[in-house]
């Protein structure tokens, strides 16, 4: 009588976990139903723990019987996952449906670097001159960077306190005046050339930064004068501001260079107006000439260069040129212009 009520129980057990198997609504049903009649816990599990109390004989069938069941209920289980997940996924595609017709969503644009406006100006105006751009590599020798300029020993610029070195004594370029080196190595005269790009120095402060921007001209030609350094840097200085800047040509000395002069603008910042330098030129001294092999007797150089982040500051009115490197998007986009 304890048996058959045992197998009674058992066919009950599977009714009711078939029924609600073939009632679940979705995943997570089945996910409970799962737990309920196919976990250690289950009433089949229970069940089965009672054969130790059935006489040895009945044990087998008995067994078989519980085993049959809980198969049963898995390959049920299985079926019905499977139809909800096809059901699942059908209902995501018709829900997911796009409509061709609406318009596109408007995506937002990007803008340039105000140091990169300005890097395409100088370009643009130097390329309708006939100038040439020339690149080179960021970390220098002593050769290129110092020796070949005209640089002596004991020049300061040549201290770490000025200069990143190397533990193998290169270096990160000061000066993109290397690359006008390089040039005249492998491009004979006349020639016409600028070079933008990244330098480094150890400055850190509202008009100084350790990495910022450098656009320098190099011509190397016969009879050339001061006289023709000084109509470029003009007629750019009026190009550029649109003729709304005031400006100034000061005396100075540069070891590349003889003469040598800098180049103010007048500044307009929060405390008022005063005077930004924006870079310096010469005639190339003939040390320079010499380095790389060229007549110094027959050929002339003029150069210059301009600090590309210190003409963003200028004609923008940034006050800091840290500000230019912050990351913040906010206050870079809202530059236009160029």
């Amino acid at each position: 009588m304890a048996i058959n009520s045992l197998v009674d129980n058992i066919s009950l057990v599977k009714k009711n976990a078939l029924d609600h198997i073939a009632k679940a609504n979705s995943l997570h049903d089945l996910e409970l139903i799962k737990s309920l009649h196919s976990g250690k816990n289950s009433q089949l599990t229970l069940l089965l723990r009672q054969l130790g109390d059935l006489p040895p004989a009945e044990r087998p069938r008995l067994g078989q019987i519980i085993n049959l069941a809980k198969e049963e209920i898995a390959t049920s289980l299985r079926e019905r996952y499977q139809s909800l997940q096809e059901l699942s996924i059908a209902n995501s595609l018709n829900g997911d449906t796009i409509d061709i017709t609406l318009p596109a969503r408007g995506h937002g644009l990007g803008s340039s670097h105000p140091v990169t406006k300005v890097r395409r100006v100088f370009e643009k105006f130097f390329n309708a001159m006939g100038f040439t751009i020339v690149d080179g590599p960021e970390v220098e020798n002593d050769f290129y960077n110092f020796t070949a300029l005209n640089i002596p020993r004991y020049h300061p610029a040549r201290t770490s306190h000025d200069t990143f070195y190397f533990s193998d004594g290169r270096m990160l370029r000061s000066q993109t005046s290397p690359v006008q080196i390089r040039a005249m190595e492998t491009m004979a005269p006349p020639l016409r050339i600028i070079c933008p790009g990244r330098v480094f120095r150890r400055d850190n402060d509202a008009t100084h930064a350790p990495m910022f921007h450098q656009c320098e001209m190099l011509m190397v030609d016969e009879k050339l004068t001061f006289g023709n350094l000084k109509w470029i840097i003009i007629e750019f200085v009026k190009y550029f501001f649109k003729d709304e800047v005031e400006y100034r040509f000061r005396p100075s000395y540069f070891p590349f260079t003889e003469p040598s002069a800098e180049i103010d603008i007048k500044w307009k910042t929060v405390n008022g107006w005063r005077w930004l330098e924006l870079g310096g030129c010469g005639v190339v001294h003939p040390n320079v000439l010499k380095a790389v092999n060229i007549d110094h007797e027959k050929f002339r150089g003029l150069a210059f260069g301009f600090g590309l982040d210190r003409l963003a500051m200028s004609y923008y009115g940034i006050d800091d040129i840290r500000r230019l490197f912050d990351n913040d998007i906010q206050f870079l986009e809202q530059f236009t212009g160029f």
